[in-house]
């Protein structure tokens, strides 16, 4: 599944093509994802300007000038893509709902495994939405530092690397950032939540604002299907210190035991004994 820095990247490509634009045609070519689609999505959408494309956890938020958010989530192997005017673009099978601006451009949402989904919320109830209501801290927000950190992990009876999980404490985190996260913090991820606190938990919010901002610099990270909205991959991947490198040779100790892979709540983790404690 994408994750932050994934969608982050399809929220800033979104951004250079939509913003400004209007929606001259929806093409709805089936009534649901992995949610029945609004039944008014195409008669709601036809004619709008498009105000501004925002990001919240892993979900983006297409505003339009009506005060209305069209929410989408990419899902397990969803991707948004733009096609410029006369691109020689077809429309797929799995290309489900394709948005046709005013200036010829064509949006597409391609999904496979329809995992992902679309919805339209009134941008005064925005943050009520039954996905988004229960979110936590962005961890590029302004907000997110060590003592929020510290005090939302306070008390927590359970492993780092499952907190950091939990879109209830910080959103948009997903399995490969936070192993990377936790090896820039030196920090073990089956250590104790509740323990992360003072220069710790300084350490871990640092590095998961450096690990997300480099995996985005970078374009994301290309796993199976995902694809920025340009059509090209991501290259942070190449950028990993842990993460799928299970007996490699720990890029910041000489332990010479290498990176080692456990199961943590059916998830990979991948992590040096030595270095991180």
């Amino acid at each position: 599944m994408p994750e932050l820095p994934e969608v982050e990247t399809v929220v800033r490509g979104l951004q250079r093509h939509l913003v400004g634009r209007r929606f001259r045609e929806v093409t709805l070519n089936r009534a649901d994802l992995r949610t029945r689609l609004p039944r008014d999505l195409k008669a709601s959408l036809e004619g709008r300007r498009i105000e501004r494309v925002a990001r919240r956890a892993k979900y983006i938020l297409i505003h339009t000038d009506d005060d209305f958010v069209l929410l989408a989530h990419l899902g397990m192997s969803g991707r948004i893509t733009v096609h410029a005017p006369g691109d020689g673009w077809k429309q797929g099978k799995h290309d489900h709902v394709v948005f046709t601006l005013d200036d010829g451009s064509i949006v597409a949402f391609n999904d496979a495994r329809r995992f992902g989904m679309m919805d339209r919320v009134a941008a005064a109830k925005l943050d009520e939405h039954k996905l988004l209501r229960h979110l936590g801290l962005e961890p590029l927000g302004n907000e997110f530092n060590g003592p929020s950190l510290a005090k939302l992990l306070k008390g927590k009876n359970t492993s780092i690397k499952a907190a950091l999980l939990d879109q209830r404490i910080v959103a948009g985190l997903g399995n490969i950032y936070v192993s990377e996260a936790l090896y820039g913090a030196s920090l073990s991820p089956k250590r104790n939540a509740g323990t992360v606190q003072g220069a710790r938990a300084d350490a871990l919010a640092r590095s998961i604002r450096e690990t997300l901002t480099r995996a985005i610099a970078a374009g994301g990270s290309s796993l199976r299907d995902y694809v920025q909205a340009s059509g090209e991959l991501g290259y942070f991947q190449h950028q990993w210190a842990v993460y799928g490198k299970e007996g490699e040779k720990c890029p910041a100790c000489d332990c010479g035991k290498g990176i080692r892979r456990i199961v943590q709540n059916a998830r990979s983790t991948f992590y040096c004994v030595k270095n991180q404690r």
